[in-house]
């Protein structure tokens, strides 16, 4: 055989060595991944062949599926009370895709989680039957937030301090997910992504927004904590107006005739006193407040609950003047309804943050628990004997101060207003938020942040207790039964 023959057959023996180690990287490595691509039609296929397991809520399916005639796709999600519970489901769509719910547990909900399958189905080689998915979730506290937010743009979000139960998720303006699940609903999807209400948005998961002056409860903890200040009722040393450092400008106060100057943290907290906070933030400095809102759980990448939410954010490399307009939950911290519950929930619960979840557990077909949630996980965010002062102080907020709109006959009640600026020059329409804690004379607790991004009231009638205090109050009411 002369060398060029001999260079070709090797040559020619190396392409189909290459072809054969390609054709078992796909057969043996590949096979489940493009077996789960979207766009693999033949999994779409197979997921809509039959009907899909359920959410459930209270003990009741709110999803559901339909069957179809017509193409290849048997059967397509539907939804009960679909507007509702759009932020706690998401959308299962033969086109779209699954979020929320239904994308974290999109193979249980299908049946192809491998935990489903049954000795039968390994010989008969049969699908395996869908399982459910058991929420945690209050249908009273859900439909009183909804209600309570309806007409407005904006979110709420209700957990047991206690325990982290998660019981009501809400965002409003919402969509019913049951219009784009099926194959022929691009003219749907279309108009949802164009509408300027975002519909889609889960506003108290994934839309962090200054939080105002509820932040200032961080700020609290952290000079307690570092023992700037021995108590609530100790004054401070808080000019008013306040000189913002490095800066010609000054910080005022909303009311010229609030009792602000050199005020003690719980006159600050009744009267929402921007001089007092704004000073307290310089005076603490920027680390000792970030590593305290930390604990709270700012700067957290991965906060699941399972679905996961965006990080709420206290910056870095601020000079003192952010520094101050940080410590009034204004310059660049942000905050989701999620988030500032955490914080009144870890107050309410003696100091303690118990990890906020959705889900209780996973079943198959049969009802068999596949995976219950078991205990949440939980850290000290700061001393009992300060929770329970903030907690007083967020008490004299309420019979006394910016938050009378939470009150409660036979349950006691502690909260923090906040309307936080929005615009160039604070020329748009301001959030107006609330955060709160209720507990009744039965032991139930319940912890509660309420976002209000846009209403038709005037600006000038803009506040958080106006705004976000009565859909906060709606909720805890539920959650306690009253």
């Amino acid at each position: 055989m002369n060398r060029t023959i001999r260079r070709a057959s090797v040559f020619a023996l190396l392409l189909v060595l290459a072809l054969l180690a390609r054709a078992t990287w796909v057969q043996f490595y590949d096979a489940r991944a493009l077996a789960d691509s979207e766009d693999n039609r033949r999994t779409t296929m197979e997921r809509y062949s039959r009907p899909l397991g359920d959410i459930l809520v209270g003990g009741e399916a709110v999803t559901g599926s339909k069957k179809v005639t017509g193409g290849d796709l048997r059967y397509q999600r539907s939804y009960k009370d679909g507007a509702l519970w759009a932020p706690v489901t998401g959308f299962s769509s033969q086109v779209y895709g699954q979020t929320s719910l239904e994308g974290v547990y999109k193979d249980l909900l299908d049946g192809a989680d491998p935990r489903l399958r049954t000795p039968q189905d390994v010989l008969t080689r049969s699908p395996a039957t869908p399982g459910d998915v058991v929420t945690t979730l209050d249908p009273a506290v859900q439909k009183a937030g909804y209600e309570a937010l309806a007409g407005k743009k904006g979110a709420a979000f209700a957990m047991d301090p206690r325990t982290g139960k998660v019981l009501g998720m809400v965002s409003t303006p919402s969509y019913d997910p049951s219009a784009i699940s099926g194959s022929e609903d691009g003219a749907a999807w279309a108009k949802l992504g164009k509408d300027p209400g975002k519909p889609m948005v889960d506003r108290a998961l994934r839309q962090p927004l200054p939080p105002g002056s509820t932040f200032k409860l961080v700020v609290a903890a952290a000079a307690l904590e570092d023992g700037l200040y021995a108590s609530v009722d100790q004054h401070t040393r808080s000019p008013d107006p306040y000189p913002l450092p490095l800066s010609t400008r000054t910080l005022g106060n909303e009311s010229a005739t609030a009792p602000c100057e050199n005020a003690s943290i719980r006159v600050a907290l009744q009267y929402s006193c921007n001089t007092v906070f704004a000073k307290m933030a310089v005076d603490l400095g920027q680390d000792k407040v970030r590593a305290m809102a930390e604990r709270f759980g700012f700067n957290t990448d991965d906060q699941d609950i399972p679905v996961r939410a965006y990080a709420s954010v206290y910056p870095e490399k601020m000079d003192a003047a952010q520094t101050a307009l940080s410590g009034i939950g204004q310059f660049d911290v942000t905050a989701t309804p999620l988030q500032m519950a955490m914080v009144s929930a870890a107050l309410s619960n003696g100091g303690e943050l118990v990890d906020p979840y959705m889900v209780a557990r996973t079943t198959d077909g049969g009802g068999r628990v596949l995976e219950e949630h078991g205990d949440a996980g939980r850290r000290r965010v700061l001393s009992p004997d300060h929770a329970r002062q903030l907690r007083s102080a967020m008490e004299t907020v309420v019979t006394d101060g910016t938050g009378t709109n939470a009150r409660i006959p036979g349950a006691t009640v502690g909260a923090k207003t906040g309307t936080a600026q929005h615009g160039e020059n604070n020329s748009r329409t301001p959030y107006a938020w609330f955060t709160s804690y209720a507990k009744g004379a039965d032991g139930k607790s319940v912890a509660v942040a309420v976002m209000v991004e846009d209403s038709d009231a005037a600006r000038a009638e803009v506040s958080g207790n106006g705004l976000a205090g009565p859909v906060a109050k709606a909720m805890m009411r539920a959650a306690l039964g009253v």
